[in-house]
């Protein structure tokens, strides 16, 4: 029996290790602004997180350049549901759209190969 759980604790261990990291920001805008851009890296299987705050009706704009074009997103309204054209598997690199909800809206910027260094647009209107 404690054979058995020494080996569920490695496996445990070893797949905890493989599990993406997620790097979380909050991104603010300048006083006065309504756009931010953000310059970041990410390693292959990491993400960085930005969370912002926006109210129901605005309009978002987003993108993201990168120097080997391998910078992609998602950006998640308040309760955690994708935003069309912005979910995993979109790759998008540019997205513009009305907010559905006030609250607090979440931007995942990874690579889609190798690391990717990048710079990551956000403007409110």
């Amino acid at each position: 029996m404690r054979a058995a759980l020494a080996v569920l604790i490695v496996v445990l261990l070893a797949c905890t290790a493989a599990v993406a990291r997620e790097n979380r920001k909050t991104l603010r805008f300048e006083r006065g602004a309504d756009s931010a851009t953000v310059q970041g890296a990410v390693i292959r299987g990491d993400r960085d997180v930005y969370d912002l705050g926006a109210r129901a009706g605005q309009t978002m704009e987003v993108s993201v350049t990168a120097f080997e074009d391998n910078a992609v997103f998602q950006v998640f309204a308040p309760g955690g549901k994708p935003l069309p054209g912005a979910d995993e598997g979109d790759d998008a690199k540019a997205w513009k759209g009305a907010l559905p909800a006030s609250g607090t809206y979440r931007i995942v910027v990874g690579g889609t190969r190798g690391n990717a260094e990048y710079a990551l647009t956000v403007s409110i209107r």
